[in-house]
């Protein structure tokens, strides 16, 4: 599928009773650039060899133009599987945060993994940059890929299409969402789900989503909840899927560490006792 002229998006469903769960509306790998000269690929997808052939038969249908770089926007194993095949296959550097390069390099070798800088222009086919953003929150060697030419956002697991995303440092991740409100893009190419054409307009919907669930978590601090899974109950629907507890758990602990950072909350050590003591 052409999303926009520079850009090509392979999308893969998923099954839902496999892990699906987790990424409603399934997984995308994108081609960035001009088919008839050189473009990039942002992400790889999970390690099933038949994802692999697919990604490759896509490629095959954009007629195998040379491939300056793989990129990727982080080290979640859903968007690096196959990594190692395709980057032979394609004979091209990776590129990826610093923080992920030495991971990558033990798999890849050392020099075929280049460390990405902040906001750096990576150069493509027909013209266009993508500008790398460091966007830690999810993870923190996530980053997201500007495509200025077409006000175009490749937002990893940062914003997803179909829902919202786990954090692992919810401070963090607001900052990045701040950064990616201040570019003001017109479309928003998810690692997850389906494109976005609202770009604007999502993000500040994760930042309220966000600021109403703290909401909700310091509401239920008031009312003496005070363990994680009681503010779960209390601030989840009744009828959430037994897959998504954990993360709701995750999500809840997330802002409560938020919280202790800015001196809002205090967290007390638990003890231990033996029976009876």
């Amino acid at each position: 599928m052409q999303v926009t002229p520079h850009v090509y998006r392979l999308h893969i469903a998923e099954d839902r009773d496999d892990g699906g769960i987790m990424h409603p509306g399934g997984s995308n790998i994108y081609f960035v650039g001009d088919p008839s000269q050189e473009m990039v690929v942002i992400d790889t997808g999970e390690h099933y060899r038949e994802w692999t052939r697919r990604i490759l038969e896509f490629y095959a249908g954009l007629g195998s133009p040379r491939i300056s770089a793989i990129v990727i926007t982080h080290g979640h194993g859903d968007h690096i599987g196959g990594l190692d095949r395709l980057q032979e296959r394609m004979n091209c550097p990776v590129r990826c945060h610093p923080k992920l390069a030495d991971r990558l390099g033990h798999v890849l070798g050392q020099e075929n993994v280049l460390k990405l800088g902040s906001r750096e222009a990576i150069k493509t086919g027909g013209g266009v940059t993508l500008r790398a953003l460091f966007t830690p929150g999810h993870e923190d060697d996530h980053v997201c890929y500007y495509l200025p030419r077409e006000r175009v956002m490749f937002s990893g697991d940062t914003i997803l299409g179909a829902s919202s995303s786990t954090v692992s440092n919810l401070y963090d991740y607001m900052r990045s969402l701040e950064v990616l409100a201040r570019y003001r893009p017109k479309t928003i190419c998810p690692g997850h789900g389906p494109v976005v054409t609202d770009a604007t307009s999502r993000i500040q919907s994760y930042i309220v989503h966000r600021q109403e669930r703290e909401r909700q978590v310091i509401i239920a601090l008031e009312r003496g909840i005070t363990n994680v899974d009681d503010i779960v109950r209390y601030v989840y629907p009744p009828n959430l899927h037994k897959g998504l507890r954990g993360a709701a758990a995750r999500n809840v602990l997330t802002h409560l560490a938020k919280l202790k950072r800015e001196g809002r909350v205090v967290e007390t050590p638990a003890t231990y006792t033996l029976p009876g003591g």
